[in-house]
């Protein structure tokens, strides 16, 4: 299997475990109500993940927690939480945005 292909399962599995905690049954929050401005708040946390591999890029890429590789995941989990939520079908969502 190539390797792009297993990173995009890598993000999957990622993407399931955390929704498991963010998106819990036993709480009311959805989705959605993690990006109150909608794809700017998606657009931020992308951004956010692309300035952490820069300043670990220029760093030597030391990190204590989230490595370049760790926020390059997250990122492209975001990206696919963007054209969801384009499309209008993230949990939670108001139906007019």
């Amino acid at each position: 299997m190539k390797e792009s292909i297993k990173v995009l399962n890598e993000a999957i599995e990622l993407q399931k475990k955390k929704s498991s905690d963010y998106q819990n049954p036993n709480s009311n929050i959805k989705q959605a109500h993690h990006y109150p401005r909608g794809i700017a708040t998606i657009l931020d946390m992308v951004h956010q993940k692309i300035t952490r591999m820069y300043s670990l890029t220029e760093s030597g890429y030391s990190a204590n927690f989230e490595s370049v590789e760790d926020s390059a995941i997250d990122a492209i989990n975001y990206l696919s939480f963007l054209v969801e939520y384009s499309r209008g079908k993230m949990d939670g969502q108001d139906p007019n945005r």
